[in-house]
């Protein structure tokens, strides 16, 4: 049967944990409507939402999602009183409600963001479904935290019994063999260009899926950051000019910690990294480096003994936040929700509560994907399917019923064909939008009433959402995939600036080398589809981080009394001219080239940061 279904496109897996999913949505459901909740597909809904294929990923989302949903309903019960004042106020306090949530949800990560976006459309949700009753707001408000705390009780029973623990082994062993490779590389004199793009890759790759797996406890959480500040440290070994200039005993000592973390030998990894950034005659940022490496790495073996505190954790971990992308997704919720809530207002369309509530989901939780105008195609198609399994269920199988507990019964064949939509291969993207605008568009109530006009009018509104949101998406600050390329380059080029302009750099530089680094590996997670762009993203980014390293150094010229009154000039101009950097960074140029003539070390690093100027003018023309 498992071959069979394979071979016609279905995952057994991923439909196996769907089938678990909609039998618990069915308990949700029966058991709200049995204690007497007004609307019980709500619970379902959250089961839906909530459900997640590992206990702490499960025990997170619910939390927040608990959260989420009392502070959307508090505001949304404030915001059916003002609209007895005028219900212009309504409109207009949703707008800002719903932009706040996106805004501040685009800088957040993980479950954190979810509950953050979820408390804006939850106040569409309670506000907009019973417009035309604000009497009943508080029974309205209620009956919503009712229906969500039974929905998140009833995932996270079956969660937590069928689902397993995060499998965190599988995650250490690919980042223990990840940095041996890396590590190997940094030891050869002549790695090639595309191995190190390929580790980059992996690095990348590593540190976007490290958040899934924080998730459902403080430990979980501390290793983690342990984990990402690894990887942030060891970054720069895919940044260096490999050549056989560097000492033997340099290199040795990078082999030796290669071969000691591919054979599970943490401690010998460590001496073999102290033994070489002590190599005489090293240059001090390589020494720098693989001291960081070390300590990294000593935090990240010891934190699979005992929990530690964040504050033993070095070096620090500084995460990429858009915050021009956050703010523009919340101007573009804001315009679009006072546009078409304004024509509401104007029109008095009776279902456009629910074009109201659909588009205040689709501006808001998918402005966080990396293409949500791609996203809505099949948002769209999905909803088009759950619209008319509303239908169906409405005016073929509800019709049937004597009572409803006869409907509630006649509702679950229809949540049992979920999964099939989320095994197949070809429906997948679609089978969330299925599930749950069925149960939004599904309210048992019996005696039946309405007309079925009424309810493809309805359909209609629920389905024009995504369309609205993707022409917000294509036309309002575009959100591609090339848009949020040039934001990351634009951020590290603002970062460039203004490390060069800190006095204070040197005491502050693992905080700018890690916000850098990690900046990088966005950089090169966002442009990997495209091998033309994912090559140029990766050239632009390197050069920003060896400028960056020039940069450092320069402050270190400054603050040494010991080197010469012309290298202190020379770098205080290179400071200078970096700190306001420009489209023709000519000023720059030379003042970093006369740095790559001094001798010393350090004369590679400054000859790489006039290369990085050539590489950045394109970037540098739009800053």
């Amino acid at each position: 049967m498992k071959s069979w279904l394979t071979a016609r496109g279905f995952d057994t897996v991923r439909m196996g944990f769907a089938f678990r999913t909609a039998l618990a949505a069915c308990a949700a459901f029966v058991l709200a409507w049995a204690i007497g909740l007004e609307h019980p597909q709500w619970s379902a809904m959250t089961v839906w939402a909530a459900s997640q294929p590992t206990r702490g990923q499960l025990w997170e989302k619910s939390l927040f999602r608990l959260l989420g949903s009392v502070s959307g309903t508090v505001v949304g019960v404030l915001l059916v009183l003002a609209m007895q004042i005028h219900p212009a106020l309504l409109v207009v306090g949703l707008a800002l409600w719903v932009s706040a949530c996106t805004w501040i949800g685009n800088l957040q990560r993980g479950f954190v963001a979810y509950g953050t976006v979820l408390a804006g459309y939850t106040a569409a949700m309670v506000s907009l479904l019973d417009a035309a009753h604000p009497d009943q707001v508080l029974h309205l408000g209620v009956d919503r935290l009712a229906t969500v705390l039974t929905g998140v009780v009833v995932a996270t029973i079956v969660g937590s019994i069928f689902a397993p623990a995060a499998a965190s082994g599988e995650l250490r062993e690919r980042v223990r063999r990840l940095l041996s490779d890396m590590l190997d590389k940094a030891a050869s004199a002549t790695p090639t260009e595309a191995e190190k793009r390929a580790l980059l890759n992996e690095l990348a790759a590593v540190e976007e899926g490290l958040d899934p797996h924080a998730a459902g406890s403080i430990r979980s959480r501390q290793t983690i950051r342990a984990t990402r500040a690894l990887l942030i440290a060891a970054t720069p070994l895919l940044l260096w000019k490999h050549g056989p200039a560097q000492a033997p005993a340099f290199r040795a000592g990078l082999a030796g910690a290669s071969k000691a973390l591919a054979d599970q030998d943490i401690p010998a990894a460590r001496a073999a990294l102290t033994q070489a950034a002590a190599t005489e005659g090293l240059s001090p940022r390589l020494s720098e480096t693989l001291t960081a490496v070390e300590a990294a790495l000593d935090d990240w073996h010891a934190q699979s003994h005992k929990r530690r505190s964040p504050s033993e954790i070095a070096p620090p971990v500084v995460l990429h936040r858009d915050w021009v992308g956050a703010r523009e997704a919340g101007l573009r919720a804001l315009g679009a929700l006072l546009l078409f809530g304004g024509l509401w207002l104007v029109t008095g369309w009776s279902v456009g509560p629910f074009m109201l509530l659909g588009l205040s989901v689709m501006i808001s939780l998918f402005s966080t994907f990396e293409n949500p105008a791609q996203m809505m195609k099949s948002v769209f198609y999905g909803q088009i399917l759950g619209v008319t399994g509303a239908l169906a269920l409405r005016w073929l199988a509800w019709p049937l019923a004597q009572n409803e507990m006869q409907m509630i019964l006649l509702t679950l064949p229809f949540i049992l064909i979920g999964p099939l939509f989320v095994g197949h291969r070809r429906t997948v993207t679609m089978s969330f939008d299925y599930n749950m605008v069925l149960m939004l568009m599904s309210q048992p109530h019996w005696p039946l009433t309405g007309s079925f006009g009424g309810s493809v009018a309805a359909g209609l509104a629920v389905i024009a959402a995504p369309i609205a949101a993707m022409a917000a998406y294509l036309t309002v600050y575009p959100a591609n995939l090339k848009r949020r390329i040039d934001t990351v380059m634009q951020a590290m080029i603002h970062d460039l600036r203004a490390l060069a302009a800190d006095p204070n750099a040197l005491q502050a530089r693992a905080h700018w080398q890690a916000r850098l680094y990690h900046r990088t590996l966005r950089l090169v997670r966002l442009s990997e589809r495209s091998n033309r762009a994912h090559l140029a993203a990766l050239d632009a980014g390197l050069a920003v981080l060896n400028l960056g390293h020039a940069a450092m150094w320069c402050h270190r010229i400054v603050a040494d009394p010991a080197q010469s009154a012309v290298d202190h000039a020379a770098a205080r101009e290179a400071l200078r001219e970096l700190a306001k950097m420009g489209s023709a960074p000519q000023q720059a140029y030379a003042a970093l080239t006369r740095l790559s003539q001094r001798p010393g070390p350090e004369a590679a690093l400054f000859r790489e940061a006039v290369e990085g100027l050539d590489t950045l003018g394109p970037a540098l023309a739009r800053a």
